[in-house]
């Protein structure tokens, strides 16, 4: 057999690659599971969006390579979308690049910025990709603690504290997940002068932007972000197009030049079709983000109730496609998760995932209808 790479050493299969192949494994075996694990939108995607991807078939660019910064409408639509929701300015032509969904700007990201041996800031509890690409770009992780003591913002006076020496970027991901914590703008400027002093990349990723949030903010709001700042966000939570993979990159443009020479030798344009439907998604009026919401609502009130059963408490300002739970004092996340699953077929994500400041907290999302999630409350 041909040997691996050594890199694969430093990651294992993401989490829930492996769980949900448990449970698919346990559904098959007649299991009447309900799955409350992945923020994956079950709503379907605005009409007009649909509609633009099937009328756009027949043009005469349609089927060919795409431009590997796309097309120069969507762009514009991007930018639009974030002067009118962020008061962003942001040139088309050179500070915004189109993604294959926002989680393959994490590796780009990497990939044009750190060296073997660099160290990359990245949040506990977060997202996991930062530390699996990370690894597999040879770069070291270097974890800050977020915490409820702190409203899960970071703590500077630490930070400060570290060996900074060499460490090249830090992940920030705001709204976060999984807690459903918002950013705040003294937050974000704390952030940029951060990066500045230290000469640090701050990257913030920012799909959440829209679920259940009255506020949403960007780190490029404040002033002289872009000397320092990339944003990644994303259509996949915001316009249910999570399998369309539609994302987006934002800063200035020698930022984005050097994360296109890697793009650009990645892949070979994003379909055209698809292209299209997001740029009628981001010319979308503010109701379809109150319609989305009044439903997501609805739903995590019922979710509150289940938490309510398993005495977790949780908080209510909280925003995004997730409830982070806080379990009984002596309690393990993966055995609550655990005995959820095999006793009463539901499944939800244990907190330690995130890393170890998840532990003693669950986390259920959002992605299921109110019918589901009462019949999960009644098997509690």
């Amino acid at each position: 057999m041909i040997k691996a790479a050594k890199r694969l050493d430093t990651v294992q299969e993401y989490y829930f690659s492996k769980k949900l192949r448990e449970v698919r494994g346990l559904a098959a075996a007649g299991k009447p599971i309900i799955n409350m694990g992945i923020g994956s939108p079950d709503l379907q995607p605005p009409t007009k969006v649909l509609d633009a991807i099937s009328n756009s078939l027949g043009d005469s660019s349609a089927h060919k390579y795409q431009s590997y910064q796309g097309l120069p409408e969507l762009r514009n639509a991007i930018s639009s979308f974030y002067k009118s929701k962020f008061s962003v300015d942001a040139n088309p032509e050179n500070e915004i690049l189109p993604l294959m969904g926002s989680k393959e700007g994490i590796m780009h990201i990497s990939m044009a910025f750190l060296n073997e041996g660099d160290k990359v800031l990245i949040p506990n509890p977060g997202y996991p990709t930062y530390t699996s690409v990370t690894k597999l770009v040879g770069a070291e992780p270097l974890f800050y603690n977020l915490s409820d003591a702190t409203n899960w913002q970071p703590d500077f006076e630490t930070l400060e504290n570290l060996d900074l020496s060499n460490v090249k970027i830090m992940w920030v991901n705001y709204p976060h997940m999984p807690t459903g914590t918002d950013a705040t703008l003294i937050t974000f400027q704390k952030l940029v002068a951060f990066g500045k002093k230290h000469n640090i990349l701050i990257v913030n990723d920012n799909p959440y932007s829209f679920i259940l949030n009255d506020n949403p903010i960007s780190i490029l709001q404040v002033d002289g972000a872009k000397e320092i700042a990339l944003e990644l966000n994303s259509l996949s939570k915001t316009f249910n197009m999570a399998g369309w993979r539609v994302g987006m990159l934002l800063g200035n443009a020698t930022y984005i030049d050097e994360v296109l020479k890697v793009k650009s030798n990645m892949d070979s344009g994003m379909f055209y079709g698809i292209q299209k439907g997001a740029i009628e998604a981001l010319q979308l009026s503010d109701s379809w983000f109150s319609d989305q919401n009044k439903i997501y609502e609805e739903r995590r009130n019922l979710i509150w109730q289940l938490a309510d059963k398993l005495d977790a408490t949780y908080n209510k300002n909280a925003t995004g496609l997730f409830v982070w739970a806080k379990i009984p004092e002596g309690k393990k996340s993966e055995e609550v998760t655990d005995a959820v699953l095999y006793d009463k077929d539901i499944f939800i994500t244990p907190g330690t995932i995130f890393g170890s400041q998840g532990e003693g907290y669950i986390r259920f999302s959002l992605c299921v209808t109110t019918d589901i999630i009462k019949e999960a409350i009644s098997r509690l």
